[in-house]
C-alpha cells in the first residue's frame, strides 16, 4: 500500500500522502505505475467523451482530455520533457546538460518539445475520445510503464540525489518484464494487435530515451522519468490512433 500511495501522489493530484519514501517503496511505485496511469485514462476518457455524446466536436474532446491530463498531473511529466529536451539538445558535456536541465526556465528546445507532444497528443485523442474501448486508459498505462522502463536494474542515477537516486536501478529486469507482458495482455483485449504493439513501442521509445540519457549524461534523473513518461504516452497514443 505504501507503493501505492507513492505512486498515486508522484503520477497524480490526488490528495494522496505517501507514508514512507525509502527504495523498496519506490521500487512498489514503478510497478505500479501502469495501472495508475490505466486508472488515469480512465477518468479521462470518461469526461472526454461523456463531452463528444452531448454533441461537442472530437477535437474539443481531444483537446479537453490532453488540458485535462496536464491538470491531473500539474504538468510534472511536461516540465521533465522540457527539462530533458533542453539538457540533450544544447550538446554539452554530462555537468553542463545536468546544469540546464536544474534550471527554472526552458529553452527553445524545450518549447519545441512540449508543443510537438502536445499536438501529437491532441490529434491522437480526437481520433479516440467517444469510443467505447479501453484504448486511452491503455496508452496512459502504457505511457506510466515508461517510468518503470526507466528505473530499471543496470541504470544508475545522475546525481547523488533527487528522484532519479531515489528509484534509479530499483525494478528488476524480471519484474519490468512481468508488469509489460501483463500489460501487452491487456492491451490485446482493446485490440488485439495495436494494443500490445502499443505497449511494446512504450517500452522501446523509453529505453532508447534512459540508453541516450545514460550516454549523455551518465544515468537517469527525474526530468529523465517524466520525459520518458510524456513520450511512451505520444508513442502508445499514436499506434492505438493508427
Amino acid at each position: 500500500m505504501g507503493g501505492l500511495r507513492l505512486a498515486v501522489s508522484f503520477l497524480t493530484v490526488a490528495p494522496v500522502r505517501a507514508d514512507r519514501v525509502d527504495r523498496p517503496t519506490a521500487r512498489a511505485a514503478m510497478l505500479l505505475a501502469p495501472f495508475v496511469g490505466a486508472l488515469l485514462g480512465l477518468v479521462l476518457a470518461l469526461v472526454a467523451g461523456a463531452l463528444v455524446r452531448v454533441g461537442a466536436a472530437p477535437l474539443l474532446g481531444g483537446a479537453v482530455l490532453v488540458a485535462l491530463a496536464l491538470l491531473l498531473t500539474r504538468g510534472l511529466h511536461v516540465d521533465g520533457l522540457a527539462d530533458t529536451a533542453d539538457g540533450l539538445g544544447s550538446y554539452a558535456d554530462a555537468d553542463k546538460a545536468l546544469q540546464i536541465m536544474k534550471k527554472s526556465d526552458i529553452g527553445p528546445f524545450g518549447v519545441s518539445a512540449i508543443v510537438a507532444v502536445l499536438l501529437v497528443d491532441s490529434a491522437a485523442a480526437t481520433s479516440l475520445v467517444g469510443a467505447v474501448s479501453g484504448a486511452l486508459p491503455l496508452a496512459f498505462a502504457a505511457g506510466r510503464l515508461g517510468a518503470t522502463v526507466s528505473c530499471r536494474r543496470g541504470l544508475p542515477a545522475a546525481r547523488p540525489d533527487g528522484l532519479g537516486a531515489l528509484v534509479a536501478s530499483s525494478v528488476p529486469l524480471g519484474a519490468l518484464g512481468l508488469v509489460t507482458v501483463l500489460l501487452g495482455g491487456l492491451g490485446a483485449l482493446v485490440d488485439v494487435w495495436r494494443g500490445p504493439m502499443a505497449v511494446l513501442a512504450a517500452v522501446a521509445l523509453s529505453w532508447a530515451l534512459t540508453a541516450h540519457a545514460r550516454r549523455r549524461l551518465g544515468g537517469l534523473t527525474g526530468d529523465v522519468i517524466g520525459a520518458s513518461i510524456e513520450l511512451s504516452t505520444a508513442a502508445a497514443l499514436i499506434v492505438l490512433a493508427t
